[in-house]
């Protein structure tokens, strides 16, 4: 499942609706990158939407 190590952002549920109004259950997943960042002081690969990504809450480890 998609999820967001850093914020927790994962996998929202609602309805789609057709042109006759016809309902069906969907989702939408998060833009989850898999990234290397400094954690506790070591590089680590973790999983990280790209909101947080851009924002700067994460310290990459090049």
């Amino acid at each position: 499942m998609a999820k967001c190590e850093v914020c927790g952002k994962s996998v929202a549920f609602g309805k789609k609706y057709s042109h006759s109004h016809i309902r069906t259950n969907r989702q939408w997943k998060p833009n989850v990158q898999r990234a290397k960042v400094i954690v506790d002081g070591t590089p680590k690969r973790i999983y990280v939407c790209t909101r947080c990504l851009r924002s700067g809450k994460i310290q990459r480890a090049l």
